[in-house]
């Protein structure tokens, strides 16, 4: 199991300062000086310093069925205000880092268990043997953008920093086409279908099969993320990979490689189109993808750096998979009218238009819900996808978890081992409620610092654990 690398995003923001901050500081000595602190702190530490937990009230018993002896108990009258955190599960790593952290560590595994193999996760060794590129798919232009060409002086005649803020905004905002570029996201995930389609005929087409025998020799795989640039638009990032027809346990027929996949792919991106037809006063409009297409090979290891390893595509891919729209800008919450922008004094000019424009355009199309997903200026589709036989799932990866977690409580607890006991020889009685979220100002500060323990300590241990791997790329004590 290779090392997960924690990107910055993911670690907690430095400390607020207590002396500018009396709420917090107030808030802080009441929660120090609570008897039930220790446990409270210890809830928090078990859910990774979770942002936002969420609270549960209510009781558990677990008793031996024969005897009806209670054989566990637990109830959260006991607990520090009466309640059990757990974390929230949120992949954003805005709204949560410590959640976002867990997601981005299983989306890391589900690919890269595509590409190079894992047995553990249903997939085999010689997948890395199988043609496989990773291509970048974008929207095409709507209008002229602030950039950082080659040249290095933008069409507005500045030389931009890597971190200016009008990067990706308008040169012209009222001549661009804010309306389109919110249509184009919309629209995306029917793109990215189509392209699906398109892709395997052209397969076929330059194996000289039809799309009946192709699937009778090959099977197409794919895992995909979708980011947005700067300019609010959505752009995808897929492995693409090429199976036997039985998915990654068969081999690719002989033709198979990662040139033909790069011609197909090219080819495909071409014929791709979605109309949408005209509706009241708006036009009707044909959706392509942009001219930029980029298809590179995955190699199963570095040469001489030139080479995009399976390492690098699962570490780019696991970092997108907890970033959405508010990289652009815009916020990262639902926005239920157009009067809460102006509480939003440091929402920028070019995320503010793009979100106007999902409110003027959800009356002429009101089965695509463009204002409800304003605050993805228009995005409504899921933002990691994958192919049924490309690796794993998230599920079956949280799943055992979940039995490992669940194993080590049964432990402590004294229970019986499911797989030692008879079937059906304890029974187990529980009743919970949902009871709040979140945090107070004082109670936020401390779950800060301590998912910032957290993620050093863990920082640490993959170090450690990358100087333990063999030349395949295992850790030496797995």
């Amino acid at each position: 199991m290779t090392a997960f690398p924690v990107p910055p995003e993911h670690v907690a923001p430095a400390a607020v300062h207590l002396g500018t901050d009396p709420v917090t500081l107030a808030d802080l000595l009441r929660v120090a000086g609570d008897p039930g602190f220790e446990r409270w702190q210890e809830q928090v530490r078990r859910t990774g310093g979770c942002s936002d937990p969420i609270h549960l009230s209510g009781l558990t018993v677990t008793r031996d069925r024969a005897s009806g002896n209670v054989l566990y108990s637990y109830s959260t009258a006991g607990e520090p205000g009466g309640r059990l955190r757990v974390a929230c599960g949120n992949r954003r790593a805005s709204r949560c880092p410590s959640c976002a952290w867990l997601y981005a560590g299983d989306t890391f595994h589900l690919i890269r268990a595509g590409l190079s193999g894992d047995p553990a996760k249903g997939t085999p060794r010689t997948v890395r043997t199988h043609p496989k590129v990773f291509a970048t798919l974008t929207a095409p232009s709507f209008g002229p953008v602030h950039n950082r060409p080659a040249s290095g002086r933008c069409r507005c005649g500045a030389q931009h920093a890597d971190n200016a803020p009008e990067l990706g905004t308008a040169l012209d905002p009222d001549r661009y086409d804010y309306a389109g570029a919110v249509l184009w996201n919309n629209h995306a995930g029917d793109l990215w279908r189509r392209f699906t389609i398109y892709l395997r005929r052209e397969l076929a087409h330059r194996a000289g099969l039809s799309q009946s025998a192709l699937g009778e020799v090959c099977r197409v795989s794919f895992g995909k993320v979708a980011e947005f640039q700067k300019r609010g638009a959505v752009h995808f990032h897929a492995i693409v990979r090429l199976d036997g027809p039985e998915g990654p346990d068969t081999a690719p027929p002989s033709w198979a490689s990662a040139g033909l996949l790069d011609e197909a792919i090219r080819a495909a991106v071409g014929r791709v189109s979605v109309p949408v037809p005209a509706t009241g006063k708006r036009p009707a409009v044909v959706l392509r993808w942009g001219t930029q297409v980029d298809v590179q090979p995955i190699t199963s290891a570095v040469t001489d750096g030139t080479e995009l390893t399976e390492q690098a595509v699962a570490s780019y891919v696991a970092k997108y998979a907890t970033k959405a729209a508010e990289t652009t800008g815009t916020v990262d919450r639902r926005i239920g009218e157009l009067p809460e922008l102006d509480k939003l004094p440091e929402l920028p000019d070019h995320a503010r238009r793009l979100i106007e424009a999902c409110f003027a355009l959800d009356e002429h199309y009101p089965g695509r819900m463009l204002a409800r997903w304003a605050h993805m200026l228009g995005f409504r589709g899921h933002f990691s996808t994958k192919s049924r036989r490309y690796s794993t799932t998230l599920g079956a990866l949280r799943q055992v978890r979940a039995d490992y977690r669940a194993r080590q409580e049964r432990r402590e607890r004294g229970l019986p081992d499911p797989d030692d006991a008879p079937e059906g020889s304890t029974l187990t009685l529980a009743h919970w409620t949902y009871a709040g979220h979140g945090h107070t100002p004082g109670e936020s500060w401390l779950a800060q610092q301590i998912h910032r323990d957290i993620t050093e300590s863990r920082i640490t241990a993959r170090e450690a654990l990358a100087e333990l791997q063999d030349p395949e790329g295992e850790t030496a004590w797995l």
